[in-house]
């Protein structure tokens, strides 16, 4: 919601946007940064980064704009290619998180829930039913 276009968001969401902006001018600055840069990102238009920087740099992605001009050539070069490693970022991210879970970063109860979420559960379940008939 924060970074997409009104014409992306669904039925409930528009009126969030708008109470968003009513509120101090700050936060209907910060948001329409966000959406500019995303509209940057997914179209790739290196030439709107800089002043995007700029603009950005005394609002409240203050912070993120100057980490992002420490990165400034990996971005441009990101915006500028093609090519995206995003599939391999979200299959590695895919593999991970179960791990990390199991491994008691998560607790407990994120790690049923997640379980459950992926239909683990279930079939766990069925599992040890069928191990163990009664």
């Amino acid at each position: 919601m924060r970074a997409s276009g009104r014409d992306r968001l669904n039925r409930e969401e528009p009126l969030a946007v708008t109470r968003v902006e009513a509120m101090p001018p700050a936060l209907a600055i910060a948001r329409s940064l966000a959406g500019r840069f995303t509209e940057i990102v997914r179209n790739g238009t290196e030439a709107a980064l800089e002043p995007w920087l700029g603009e950005a740099e005394d609002s409240m992605p203050g912070a993120f704009s100057r980490g992002l001009r420490k990165d400034h050539d990996a971005l441009a070069a990101a915006l500028a290619e093609p090519w995206s490693n995003g599939q391999t970022e979200g299959q590695i991210n895919r593999l991970k998180m179960p791990k990390r879970q199991m491994h008691g970063r998560a607790g407990a109860g994120r790690l049923t829930a997640r379980m459950a979420a992926m239909g683990l559960v279930a079939q766990i379940v069925r599992g040890i039913h069928c191990m163990n008939p009664a």
